[in-house]
């Protein structure tokens, strides 16, 4: 199923964006752990629609309604279902779009390969309301890993020309917790106040501005993954290119390495503590697909929203001619900083899968 991943933890996401619920279905959670469901609806906040100008002014509550898989707050062993009723459609704004297809959506590839029949209000299937569901596992899984001294946190490192400071060589807890505290997720709040301009001037020119979304896993044990094809950054990259908008991921140094000699990027070997660690950490905490023992690091690139307010150039399907659109409804100026939390979902869901499969010693 394409809307599914995972090998022992198995992720699937269900449902459309105007549809009567989406959800999420996660086989494979180990028994007996615990769930804070207030930490988990807080986590689920941080991506919700509906907060400021600079996201869509849709308002869903975005609780998270368990079927099955817990019991008392706890996991039982049975598959975990969870739902998230759709309470704020409006519909009627994407009649037109069943004949003009959206320039840079999924609106023509999916009427082409499903003849039609594809349910296209809001982007259907293929919207970021799906990234809701997918933070419920994401959720759950951050929850388990930091019981075991794993902890994953992100940050919109740019948005357009803007650009937050890095990560440190070594992120904490605490500045993945300081950050997921802020309305709006950067390390420098100047340089956020910058970037929320830069979306706000977007939203004035009704137009649409993209970013790029920096993560990070610490305390993950040496010798996770597997080499060739079905290392840490394949597994993590094939999740990753999921999430609805992602058009881009790099691993540490990522292609800004190709611009240097071997002898800039390699990372030097040394010992800390009697521990292996490296100098740096150009490689993003991975060789040879097999995890180093110093952060995992990566960056997600985030596409402008492509539902803008501009006439844009499309085509008439019934007439088979050129035609002009406009687009309305509700939409994100920039997507990219209610994707934060949902790159650190789909990662800690990935590394939970890992962990599971290779046992080392956490489970």
């Amino acid at each position: 199923m394409s809307s599914e991943f995972g090998k022992l933890l198995k992720i699937s996401v269900f449902g459309q964006s105007h549809g009567k619920a989406i959800g999420v279905n996660i086989d494979g959670l180990p028994a007996g752990e615990a769930i804070d469901l207030e930490t988990l609806n807080a986590f689920l906040d941080r991506r919700r629609p509906g907060k400021s100008p600079l996201s869509t002014a849709r308002r869903e509550n975005d609780a998270p309604v368990f079927l099955s898989g817990m019991e008392n707050g706890v996991t039982c062993g049975a598959p975990l279902c969870a739902i998230i009723e759709n309470s704020d459609q409006h519909s009627s704004d994407y009649s037109e779009l069943v004949d003009k297809p959206r320039p840079s959506h999924a609106d023509y590839t999916a009427r082409v390969k499903w003849d039609g029949h594809a349910d296209m209000r809001g982007g259907g299937h293929f919207s970021g309301r799906l990234t809701a569901p997918l933070c419920i596992a994401g959720g759950i899984a951050k929850q388990i890993l930091a019981r075991r001294g794993i902890f994953v946190g992100a940050h919109l490192a740019a948005v357009g020309t803007e650009n937050d400071a890095p990560f440190p060589l070594r992120p904490t807890p605490e500045l993945f917790d300081a950050i997921a505290a802020k309305a709006f997720p950067v390390v420098d709040d100047d340089a956020g106040a910058r970037m929320q301009a830069l979306i706000l001037e977007a939203r004035q020119n009704l137009d649409s501005v993209g970013g790029i979304i920096e993560c990070a896993a610490i305390g993950l044990p040496a010798g996770l993954g597997d080499p060739m094809f079905d290392g840490v950054e394949n597994r993590l990259a094939s999740a990753l290119f999921g999430i609805p908008a992602v058009k881009g991921v790099e691993f540490g140094l990522g292609f800004g390495s190709a611009r240097l000699h071997g002898s800039e990027n390699n990372d030097p070997f040394t010992l800390e503590n009697g521990t292996v660690v490296t100098a740096g950490n150009r490689a993003g905490g991975i060789l040879g697909g097999i995890t180093t023992g110093m952060p995992v690091t990566l960056r997600t690139a985030i596409k402008p929203t492509p539902s803008i307010s501009r006439p844009q150039q499309t085509v008439s399907l019934s007439a088979m001619e050129n035609a002009e659109l406009v687009i309305r409804g509700r939409h994100d100026p920039c997507i990219a900083h209610r994707a934060v939390p949902v790159v650190e979902a789909v990662t800690a869901a990935v590394l939970l899968d890992l962990l599971l499969e290779g046992n080392h010693g956490t489970f």
